[in-house]
């Protein structure tokens, strides 16, 4: 619970990291919004099938990365089709609400795959996350910038340039070039890959997987659903960056998402 100057008192906003089998950075998402005031609460899927935990109950849903069921089919089909299937009343009163989510890595494909981005669309795709160029897992660090004109709600201000992890095999945005066009021109597009002189970049490894105008994350057209293909969640701590004592890093790089969503999040009393 925190009090403003104005005395209006906030509470913790409740944000769902949901989870299902196969997934595995549920814990580390946890943390993150834990760390930065939020009131964060691991729910497995079946517990919202089963409707003993409903989405209307959070200000926030958040998609962990992978590898939901595996990634049989493709990375991240399964849990979009189960949410589609079975939840889209659910969702769609959660959207209605303005309620916040967020997918990372698998979660970001999860969110490409339910048609929730690019364009809001539940139950059609409008662009895919294809395999890497490279043909191989890519598990590294890249450079990522804050588009300082963009949609989302929560990621507002001045460009942002930081280090991120990656861990991905299927990261690589892909989309016809009306669509492509219409992202960029709707102010869709929040974070790109960059290379050593903050450039977006095609070039491998800077840009880890070919991705489409060197996107790296997207919002959707109201600004309330974002996904992302690197992990905030991983770079929380100084100590979780290998370089943070030699760059002389003074805050974790992807702290700034998490206090964004939480503050955008919080509920009055």
């Amino acid at each position: 619970m925190e009090k403003t100057n104005g005395g209006d008192i906030f509470l913790k906003p409740k944000i769902c990291v949901l989870k299902s089998d196969g997934t595995n950075c549920d814990e580390e998402l946890y943390y993150a919004f834990e760390k930065v005031g939020g009131d964060p609460e691991l729910v497995h899927i079946n517990e919202v099938r089963n409707k003993n935990v409903r989405f209307k109950d959070f200000q926030v849903i958040a998609f962990p990365g992978g590898f939901s069921y595996g990634d049989d089919i493709a990375s991240g089909k399964i849990l979009a089709v189960e949410m589609v299937s079975f939840l889209k009343e659910e969702l769609e009163n959660f959207r209605a609400k303005n309620g916040v989510i967020i997918g990372i890595c698998n979660g970001f494909q999860t969110l490409i795959r339910t048609g929730l981005l690019p364009f809001g669309s539940l139950g059609k795709m409008d662009a895919t996350l294809a395999p890497n160029d490279s043909g191989h897992f890519e598990c590294r660090w890249v450079r990522l910038k804050k588009e300082k004109v963009n949609k989302c709600k929560f990621l507002q201000g001045d460009e942002n340039i930081g280090w991120f992890a990656v861990n991905h095999g299927e990261g690589k945005l892909f989309a016809g070039n009306e669509t492509i066009k219409t992202i960029e021109q709707s102010g869709l597009v929040v974070f790109r890959y960059v290379d050593e002189n903050n450039r977006p970049t095609q070039k491998y490894p800077n840009n880890p997987n070919g991705s489409i105008n060197a996107i790296a994350g997207i919002c959707d057209p109201k600004g309330l659903v974002f996904g992302m293909m690197p992990h905030p969640e991983k770079f929380v701590d100084l100590t979780q960056y290998p370089n943070w004592r030699r760059e002389k890093i003074e805050k974790p790089h992807g702290l700034f998402i998490f206090e964004n969503i939480v503050k955008f999040a919080r509920v009055a009393k």
